[in-house]
């Protein structure tokens, strides 16, 4: 009876818009009673479209378009479910769905909808069958059984149609699930929980042994709650640095991915020089290993070498003081040391080595002579006052440069002269 009311409501509601750059979905229902055109289509809350239209099928069921408006769920599957929900407690309806049911990750998800071939009702929607779809019965239905006539109505109804109901058990439990969704989901719970009984059953073992430390140490985990407590009151108080820290966090999160690139860039350039370090790995292992009889020999040289240290400390102690005057003696000698090294440095600016090494070398030519008696010394004894050189002091007659003396002096300084030059090598 609810039924054929329900199918004339939807043939009454029915409406035929198309609009082609939409997604549509055509689910049948056993009963779309109160539901009407324009009320919303909800998935886990949320509104993601309308329901477009009503229609009969062949076989009496209801058939309402669901058009989709948001674009991130416009992916109804093979496993999807819709049922119908009161909207409010005037009766209005609305359609509530899942498009696909969870899964494992990177598991396959199952196929789209099939979708409807032209020329059929509904073409180019999606099909979503009766076996995916339920329509709850209204509470004031369930209700109104309490009341006369309808309870002796449906007490004759139950005894007329006893008889033949005894040979469709199955479509009548099929029948009773559709009415109502929490069987059908009930069915599905125990389902799984069958499925998954060793897994509960370790899970239950598994969890008494997990909480039997814990509830030993309640103590313990009191305290790691209570200091956890403390800790989410001193971030609180700390709520402003830790705002400014999340308001540094988008640039770092900027600089984030070409850091990760540089890595992946010299992590790239590193694999050669990684395999090559893989390939030498087993030489470098057989040489460490080689290097332990190494080891054990060296072992009581340097248990020698740290009895010797201990006791040659205190000698080397006893050296301090030694050692603190040589320092001090360096620090006296800096000043004279600095003007040495200027005068060395003066002397090796102004080529002073090099022209003591030519009044060596021609000094010794100089006075190096050859014959053919062999060799001697080319050597004079000139006598004179001052030795033909004199200091000029108070009244005496020597002084500092040469002379130019006409009584014969000058005689000397010419025959002196060309033996400086040589010398001088000028």
């Amino acid at each position: 009876m609810g039924a054929l009311l329900a199918g004339a409501a939807v043939l009454v509601l029915a409406t035929g818009g198309a609009d082609s750059g939409s997604y549509r979905v055509r689910a049948t229902f056993d009963s779309a009673a109160n539901v009407i055109a324009g009320e919303d289509v909800k998935v886990a809350g949320v509104k993601v479209g309308t329901v477009e239209g009503l229609s009969v099928t062949r076989d009496n069921k209801a058939a309402v378009t669901l058009r989709i408006d948001d674009p991130g769920f416009r992916d109804f599957r093979a496993d999807a479910t819709c049922t119908i929900r009161p909207q409010s407690l005037i009766g209005e309806k609305f359609v509530d769905c899942t498009p696909t049911q969870p899964r494992a990750a990177g598991s396959a998800p199952p196929p789209p909808l099939r979708v409807i071939a032209h020329g059929r009702p509904g073409a180019g929607a999606r099909m979503l069958p009766l076996a995916r779809t339920s329509s709850p019965v209204d509470p004031d239905l369930i209700t109104d059984i309490a009341r006369r006539p309808e309870r002796e109505r449906l007490a004759i109804i139950l005894n007329e149609l006893g008889t033949g109901l005894a040979g469709r058990g199955d479509e009548l439990r099929q029948v009773i699930r559709r009415a109502n969704p929490a069987l059908e989901q009930t069915d599905r719970v125990l389902a799984i929980l069958a499925g998954q009984n060793r897994t509960l059953t370790r899970l239950a073992r598994d969890g008494e042994q997990a909480l039997h430390p814990l509830a030993r140490d309640r103590r313990h985990v009191a305290g790691a709650i209570e200091h956890i407590a403390q800790s989410a009151t001193g971030a609180a108080e700390r709520r402003r640095a830790l705002r400014q820290v999340l308001d540094g966090l988008p640039g770092l999160l900027r600089e984030l991915p070409p850091t990760m690139e540089r890595l992946e860039r010299v992590a790239e350039q590193g694999t050669p020089a990684l395999d090559d370090l893989a390939a030498a790995a087993p030489g470098i292992n057989q040489a460490t290993v080689g290097l332990r009889p190494l080891a054990q020999q060296a072992t009581p040289w340097f248990q020698s070498a740290a009895r010797l240290a201990r006791n040659e400390r205190s000698a080397v102690v006893a050296t301090r003081p030694a050692v603190d005057a040589v320092a001090k003696v360096g620090a006296d000698a800096g000043p004279t040391l600095g003007d040495l090294s200027k005068a060395l440095s003066s002397f090796r600016d102004t080529g002073g080595i090099e022209n003591f090494m030519d009044l060596a070398y021609n000094a010794t030519g100089a006075l190096n002579g050859y014959d053919s008696a062999g060799h001697y010394v080319r050597s004079a004894l000139v006598v004179s006052t001052c030795v033909g050189m004199a200091v000029q002091v108070g009244g005496s007659s020597c002084n500092a440069h040469f002379l130019d003396q006409q009584d014969g002096s000058g005689q000397a300084r010419a025959a002196r002269a060309p033996l400086l030059d040589y010398l001088l090598g000028r």
